[in-house]
């Protein structure tokens, strides 16, 4: 069985969208192209780029924590962001 993630992306008006998928990569590819299966909401916003993503065991807890994350207000999505940026940048250096 695919991991599935939820995802967050930094849409081009500086806007945030949440989201999940079994294949991150592709998924921002398909925002990115504006075309269907691409979101609605980031047709229109694009690029997006990536800003947080976070593995979980199934599309059930996906879906659960997208729904979390779309709770919290845009200061604490931030700070999230952020802890994954810095998290990212220390495994990589």
């Amino acid at each position: 069985m695919k991991p599935w993630f939820v995802y967050i992306l930094r849409c081009g008006d500086d806007t945030l969208y949440t989201g999940i998928t079994t294949d991150v990569g592709r998924r921002i590819e398909e925002h990115n192209a504006g075309k269907t299966p691409g979101a609605r909401y980031t047709r229109s916003r694009r690029p997006v780029a990536l800003a947080y993503t976070e593995k979980v065991g199934s599309r059930a807890l996906a879906a659960r924590r997208e729904a979390e994350i779309k709770r919290l207000d845009r200061s604490s999505k931030l700070a999230l962001c952020k802890s994954w940026q810095a998290a990212s940048t220390t495994l990589h250096a």
